[in-house]
């Protein structure tokens, strides 16, 4: 017995010298094994996560479910508000099982409440960016066939613009307020405080299945406006998992401020906790000063974050209670490997949970292991069940390389490649509404044999030899910015709208100390006019969010294309905004004086860190 116990520990320890990630790998497994049996469950008897809210009411009504300013809400109370917010709907907006209505709202409650209401009435929910406006919002809308339009008080303004179009569109617009003077706007909170909170009878919603589209989360894209990806009941369920990889517990209480029409506040983060049954403090919008003393207040235990807010964390001033809270666990993407062992020196011993994937994607990585600067960890399951590669990619053509038989060819490790994923029955890729153009354009075709269909995810990265995966870099027409996507052509697009451009090439170029790429822009003017730094910043003020705006614009003669015609973007990127180098007239957006003359004192201050962009 002796002797089998020493075999044992020996060669565990054996295992774990060749292979020190042993014990996370081993967890890794076990969690996906308990999460591929209840999924199965759930394709068998089907249960959505409205489901899953409903039993933690029955189970605990009484919990706190929701902390919001000065305000908490019980499970048992979202319950009876959004059923009188469902009965409201069903009645004054004619609302039935298969309808789509779209959400044009902060982060408050009542998005909650909105949301789980057409949940119960089987309707799909268009969670619209609320910082969009014009036509973009108007393509936002109306791209999904949505037949409602619930608008926040605070954004009447931003919908009476699109109204017209609205009203010859026949869509019903409600504003969350008691009363409108607004014609074509009707108010809804005083008719949901009527109606009844009794529950809803669960055949009004008898018909959705794991295939039924639940949400459109919009996407930027190359069409140079937002695209509404499909997200179906059974994506949603695949979404909340990442809260069990990451190890949350139902007694957990989750910090919420990332907006709640983005995949990662929305279905990581609210739906997770739902199915976790977590208490949820949620925020309007991220504060860098307020972020600790609400994480203290609410005893806060797992955060969400984008790379940005943990470089803003670690940017303020040190304090001697910077240790002092109770957060274990951050969740989330996109920190540089600088800031997150800035965060753990500075913040203590928090786990960081990195990960990569996309609205749409049928891909994903999770670093499990916390290895600091990976976004995710291959494994051999995850594999298996989902199937992937990493294939060489041509960035001046911008396409794959392939072989001379016409396939695509795989990377060897350590090399920077294409991340593509198997399209199937059990990876599909559901696409973007009413854009069959840019739903084909996602799909790579005959990739390794005749006839196989893989999802293109757009991004290079790269897998060590020890099987952490690396983000190296976007390819396309899209960029991130403050945690946010920016398509260059909907820039593009606005910008020539302005009466002195002729052409204009949008791009991100990389700023010292920050994640993502800022946006720049290169304008061709028209014929005997002049560059306006004041007018073409108040155009870019009002049709474009803070986020999107190009902080540089550059100006030349002759737009420079590639041997297809196609405008040059990478070789303008790498060159960036050094005034040294680049000879062309060069603009700095100031927020208080427009586009100014870019000097090298402005550059000589932003790559040193002391002008915040």
């Amino acid at each position: 017995m002796i002797a089998y116990i020493l075999f044992t520990v020996l060669a565990i320890l054996l295992v774990y010298l060749r292979n020190p990630y042993f014990m996370s790998d081993l967890n890794y497994a076990l969690t996906a094994i308990r999460i591929g049996v209840r999924l199965s469950k759930i394709k068998k008897s089907f249960s959505s996560i409205l489901d899953s809210f409903l039993e933690k009411v029955a189970k605990h009504p009484q919990k706190t479910f929701l902390i919001f300013e000065e305000s908490s809400y019980t499970y048992s109370q979202a319950d009876k508000e959004s059923n009188k917010i469902a009965r409201a709907l069903q009645t004054h907006g004619r609302l039935k099982e298969g309808d789509t209505a779209a959400l044009f709202l902060g982060n408050e409650p009542h998005f909650v409440w909105v949301w789980l209401a057409l949940a119960k009435l089987g309707c799909v929910a268009a969670l619209l960016n609320y910082n969009i406006r014009s036509k973009s919002l108007l393509h936002c809308f109306s791209c999904c066939d949505a037949k409602v339009l619930i608008v926040g008080a605070d954004l009447r303004d931003a919908v009476k613009e699109i109204l017209p179009a609205l009203r010859e569109q026949g869509t019903h617009v409600f504003i969350l307020s008691d009363h409108s003077d607004v014609e074509g706007m009707e108010s809804l909170s005083d008719k949901f405080e009527k109606a009844s909170d009794e529950p809803l009878p669960p055949q009004l919603r008898a018909n959705v299945d794991l295939k039924s589209p639940a949400l459109y989360i919009y996407t930027s894209g190359t069409t140079g406006l937002p695209k509404a990806a499909i997200v179906n009941q059974e994506r949603v369920w695949m979404a909340t998992t990442l809260l069990s990889f990451a190890g949350v517990h139902s007694s957990d209480v989750l910090y919420l401020y990332l907006p709640l029409y983005h995949t990662a506040g929305f279905l990581m983060g609210l739906c997770g906790a739902i199915d976790k049954g977590l208490t949820v403090v949620l925020r309007r919008k991220f504060s860098v000063s307020n972020f600790w003393n609400d994480c203290r207040k609410h005893n806060v235990t797992v955060i969400q974050y984008i790379g940005e807010i943990m470089r803003y964390l670690c940017n303020t001033p040190k304090k001697e209670n910077d240790k002092d809270h109770k957060v274990r666990l951050a969740l989330g993407n996109g920190i540089r490997p600088d800031t997150w062992a800035d965060f753990l020196e500075r913040f203590g011993n928090i786990r960081v949970c990195e990960c990569y994937g996309a609205t749409e994607s049928n891909i994903g990585f999770v670093n499990y292991v916390g290895k600091i600067g990976a976004i995710g960890r291959e494994h051999f399951l995850y594999k298996m069940s989902c199937p992937y590669a990493f294939i060489r990619y041509d960035t001046e053509k911008e396409e794959p390389v392939r072989d001379s038989r016409g396939f695509c060819i795989e990377v060897p490790k350590g090399e920077t490649g294409l991340l593509v994923g198997k399209i199937g029955n059990r990876n599909p890729f559901s696409g973007y509404a009413k854009n069959k153009q840019q739903t084909e354009k996602k799909k790579l075709k005959d990739v390794f044999v005749q006839g196989d269909l893989y999802f293109n995810t757009g991004d290079l990265l790269r897998v060590d030899k020890e099987g952490f995966v690396y983000f190296q870099d976007r390819i396309g027409d899209t960029f991130r910015w403050k945690g946010e996507n920016v398509a260059t052509t909907e820039v593009a697009d606005h910008l020539l709208t302005v009466d002195f451009v002729e052409e204009a090439n949008v791009y991100g170029v990389k700023v010292p100390g920050h994640e993502g790429r800022i946006g720049m822009a290169v304008l061709k003017l028209r014929k005997n006019m002049e560059f306006d730094g004041k007018t073409i910043h108040q155009h870019v003020k009002n049709y474009l969010p803070s986020y999107a705006r190009p902080r540089f614009i550059r100006i030349q003669d002759v737009m420079a294309l590639t041997g297809t015609y196609k405008q040059l973007k990478v070789k303008l990127a790498e060159e960036g905004f050094n005034p040294a180098i680049i000879t062309d007239p060069l603009f700095f957006l100031d927020d208080s004086k427009g586009y100014v003359p870019m000097t090298q004192e402005i550059f000589t201050a932003i790559t040193e860190g002391t002008l915040k962009l």
